[in-house]
């Protein structure tokens, strides 16, 4: 982070903010802005005039939100939080405010909306610029501090109303404020725009990977790989009649996967949450559709354990087993490296006598849900659809070295994933550091336009960043 500090600075007497510029106020939130104020321009409007709705899936984290939904004002009477053109709005309830949602109110209808009530809506008085208080609000102090004072229990903690009037901020002149919200809407413009071009190649990537995937398990291996695992190249192929399989090799054996193995339902101990199905130190691990959702292809552990009472009313698997999620994250196949429970959510396979991953890659390859439903919570599938699908099956050697030859194959496109994900990890992380250096006055950016016209340093933001 190549800027000055400040000539000279002053103790603020907060120990988080320590010092600020010497030119600098600290003043309390109350003083430089409304916590939660009515919206007088809302009064001007008749009930039948269009207002802009925000539910809370509308607000972005960091910054700006989706204003497509309006409802007439008589609609929102009552029960729902009020604002206008340039508040600040923050979501108070966890973890929507750890997540730093939050944005300027901007480009309403008529200028004014009705949103959730887990919001709060900061107002700037005349001596703050609102842009400048949106960066505080999405500074790295005010979200941790925040959190700290939250007040409820589970997913129902809350921030108050009080954090934010009492919340310290550094005040600079608001010619300075002004100078200062320029400098970060250029800046973190640069690395979002960076961000969003990296996260379309994670988007290319994943297709890439989908590709390969799917194109193995209906074509076969390509001829060189093929030959590497010492078997033939396919030369010949046949119609399957299936449309997700199309045209598979002439050896390949067609069959539903029912005709292979049966697919059974996972068992859930009833009441699900009674502690007496659970023991931190059982033998088997219970699986919930979030650890399936957050593996890879294996499941190498979960956050709760069955005890022998609720091991004996569910379903166990042993090491090697695989099963896909019918509930939740549809469709996702995974296989345990461990000894667990799986619920009603998933079906198994215990008659499958072949390559686990060969079945693993033709569910992750989301072809033969085609037909069956979007990807997703969309999907329905059961055991009579999932059984029902129909496979091309080569030799259990050929099985074999698709599976390696995959393994190796999506490993690779894999780590380019995570580098690139690293990537974005940095960017957000210097995006933050920024805004807070910024709007704690760590960083003297008053200037920071001129320097980087005089010193070409705005040219590219690949050479910027890196």
């Amino acid at each position: 982070m190549n800027y000055p500090a400040y000539p000279t600075y002053k103790e603020s007497g907060i120990a988080w903010l320590g010092a600020v510029p010497e030119h600098w106020e600290v003043k309390r939130g109350r003083f430089v802005m409304q916590v939660n104020p009515p919206a007088p321009r809302l009064r001007a409007l008749k009930d039948v005039d269009e207002v802009s709705f925000i539910p809370m899936e509308a607000v972005n984290e960091n910054g700006g939100f989706k204003t497509e939904q309006t409802k007439l004002k008589a609609e929102c009477s009552s029960g729902y939080t009020e604002f206008q053109e340039n508040d600040v709005v923050v979501a108070k309830i966890t973890p929507c405010f750890e997540n730093g949602k939050g944005s300027i109110a901007t480009g309403l209808t008529n200028f004014v909306a009705y949103g959730t009530t887990e919001l709060h809506v900061l107002r700037s008085r005349d001596c703050l610029d609102y842009r400048f208080l949106f960066y505080v609000t999405i500074s790295d102090v005010f979200r941790e501090i925040g959190k700290s004072e939250m007040y409820g229990a589970g997913g129902q903690k809350r921030v108050p109303p009080e954090f934010c009037k009492d919340f310290p901020i550094g005040v600079p002149p608001l010619s300075e404020q002004t100078a200062i919200a320029d400098f970060l809407d250029r800046e973190t413009g640069r690395i979002d725009t960076l961000i969003a071009k990296k996260r379309r190649l994670i988007g290319l990537l994943k297709e890439k990977r989908s590709a390969l995937i799917s194109r193995t398990v209906t074509r076969g291996l390509p001829a060189d790989a093929a030959r590497e695992f010492r078997l033939e190249p396919h030369t010949r192929y046949k119609d399957s009649g299936i449309e997700w399989l199309g045209d598979v090799p002439e050896g390949w054996i067609l069959k539903a996967i029912k005709w292979e193995t049966q697919v059974q339902r996972g068992a859930s101990p009833r009441p699900i949450d009674d502690p007496v199905y659970f023991d931190d130190y059982g033998e088997y691990s219970w699986v919930r559709i979030s650890d399936v959702t957050s593996a890879g292809m294996y499941l190498e552990q979960t956050e709760q354990r069955l005890s022998e009472l609720g091991s004996s009313l569910s379903v166990k698997l042993q090491p090697g087993s695989l099963f896909l999620s019918i509930a939740g994250t549809v469709g996702k196949p995974c296989i345990s490296r461990i000894k667990c429970c799986i619920h009603d959510g998933f079906v198994y396979f215990p008659k499958w006598k072949d390559e686990s991953r060969y079945l693993f890659y033709i569910f992750a390859s989301g072809e033969p849900y085609k037909g069956l439903g979007k990807m997703g919570t969309q999907l329905n599938l059961n055991t009579d659809t999932v059984g029902g699908i129909v496979i091309g099956i080569p030799t259990i050697e050929e099985q074999t070295a698709i599976a390696n030859y995959l393994d190796r194959e999506t490993a690779k496109i894999d780590k380019l994933i995570d580098k690139v994900e690293e990537a974005i990890e940095r960017l957000q992380e210097y995006r933050t550091a920024l805004i807070t250096a910024a709007v704690t006055g760590k960083i003297d950016v008053r200037y920071a336009a001129e320097r980087a016209v005089r010193y070409g340093l705005a040219a590219e933001e690949g050479e910027a960043y890196g």
